[in-house]
């Protein structure tokens, strides 16, 4: 068969399509080469982050954990003799300071009184015989010496006797809620048997002692005719409290009256101040631990018995420090230094002083003025979606496309392609510009 004669027999459909490839592939080439490949390699030009040398407060801190309990929880009990005649506040009754809580006869208390004060009485006659009849001798100042020493006692019992009168009324030692009653009218009460040394608060501001009005609180538990515990428990309800544990390690950098910052799982804010730090540590754990109390300042308002706070004890604050961020100081054989970037764009190597580091801040004690630019970091971004890293798209492939810029190829196979698994530019589902279905 002549050429002639082949060419003549080959349908022009057939050439057509062949045609259409070829501008097909010197389509993908131009896109390829005059396109994604230049667009990848401007994508790795270098991107600079700066920062400013600035003034700022600077804190060490010690973190922990804690609980939020009352500051106050007071267990009252009478601390005299007598049967209850009145009983003023129920559970569930918010009370102040001073308050009445519970009365108890004073027939008993009255009569020790009086039986006091003419003790006084019969002692103060007889110092003042003694000095009458004094002589001077020995014997007459011994008597003398005697009688005086008398009447301080029979003083001392007076004012016994008034303070148990004014026992018989117990009062609230602090402001709070009644969270428990365990005496009712009638209740036979012992000298001592509810009552207690010292108080229950947890060291927070308004913690309680013995010291209201025939109050007498403790942590045990008592007993009387009536009941085994206390007479009265008052929780505060506007006065909290925290207590935490401070490994041996920063316990040395804890100290009364620090500041503190706490905030709650829901990013409430509240302050304190370090209010005890104990002097013997627990083992219970493993390592040594102190025991830190931490008041908290007003009145709380969103805390509540239990729940749980993230503290920073504030051991340290300085005002108006140069700092930069640490990424910006870079430090070699014992020697700091910063990249300091100039209006125009020019950056020097600056070999700078350091001090303290907190917050991921250094500060800068020389080398550096305020307002001076440094590098933080410099890099050059990686290609499109789905680099892999390799940012030159060597052997023409970047992350889990096929050309340059990584990805998937577009939709229809390139640019302009349609909905279909067609290859080349335009192609519909046939995989030919304009194409339908098979060869046309």
């Amino acid at each position: 068969m002549t050429a002639r004669t082949f060419f003549r027999s080959v349908p022009s459909g057939a050439w057509l399509t062949t045609g259409v490839a070829a501008v097909a592939a010197v389509g993908l080439s131009v896109w390829a080469f005059g396109f994604a490949i230049p667009s990848q390699a401007g994508a790795t030009e270098t991107v600079t982050r700066t920062a400013t040398a600035e003034l700022r407060t600077m804190e060490k801190t010690v973190s922990t954990t804690g609980t939020v309990s009352p500051a106050v929880e007071d267990s009252v009990s009478f601390a005299v003799s007598g049967t209850v005649t009145a009983v003023k506040v129920a559970a569930g009754d918010t009370v102040k300071k001073g308050q009445t809580l519970a009365t108890v006869d004073t027939l008993q208390v009255k009569a020790d009184l009086l039986q006091a004060k003419a003790d006084l009485a019969e002692a103060k006659a007889t110092l003042a015989s003694a000095e009458d009849d004094s002589d001077g001798t020995s014997a007459a100042t011994a008597q003398v010496s005697a009688a005086k020493a008398a009447v301080e006692v029979a003083k001392a019992s007076v004012s016994d006797a008034e303070d148990a009168m004014d026992d018989a009324t117990l009062v609230a030692p602090d402001a709070g809620l009644v969270t428990a009653v365990d005496i009712a009218v009638g209740d036979k009460i012992s000298s001592g048997s509810l009552g207690g040394s010292s108080g229950t608060s947890s060291g927070g501001a308004g913690g309680s002692s013995a010291g209201g009005q025939g109050a007498a609180s403790t942590s045990s538990s008592s007993s009387s005719s009536s009941s085994s515990s206390a007479a009265f428990t008052i929780v505060s309800t506007d006065s909290w409290s925290v207590d935490v544990s401070i490994g041996e390690t920063d316990i040395a950098n804890v100290t009364k009256g620090d500041q503190v910052e706490l905030s709650t799982d829901d990013g409430t804010a509240y302050y304190g101040t370090v209010s005890e730090v104990g002097l013997l540590p627990s083992t219970s754990s493993g390592s040594a631990e102190y025991p830190v109390t931490i008041a908290i300042t007003g009145k709380g308002k969103g805390l509540f018995d239990g729940v749980s706070v993230d503290i920073s004890i504030v051991y340290e604050r300085r005002s108006d420090v140069l700092a930069v961020p640490s990424m910006a100081v870079t430090t070699a054989d014992g020697t700091s230094t910063v990249t300091v970037v100039s209006a125009d764009g020019t950056q020097k190597k600056t070999t700078v002083k350091t001090g303290d580091t907190a917050d991921d801040y250094t500060e800068i004690t020389s080398g550096l003025s305020e307002g001076d630019t440094v590098l933080v970091a410099s890099f050059s971004p990686r290609g499109a979606s789905g680099d892999s890293g390799t940012q030159n798209g060597r052997n023409g492939q970047n992350g889990t496309g096929q050309f340059p810029g990584g990805g998937e190829m577009p939709s229809g196979g390139f640019p302009g392609g349609g909905t279909g698994g067609g290859s080349f530019p335009g192609g519909g589902s046939g995989g030919f510009p304009g194409g339908q279905g098979g060869n046309q």
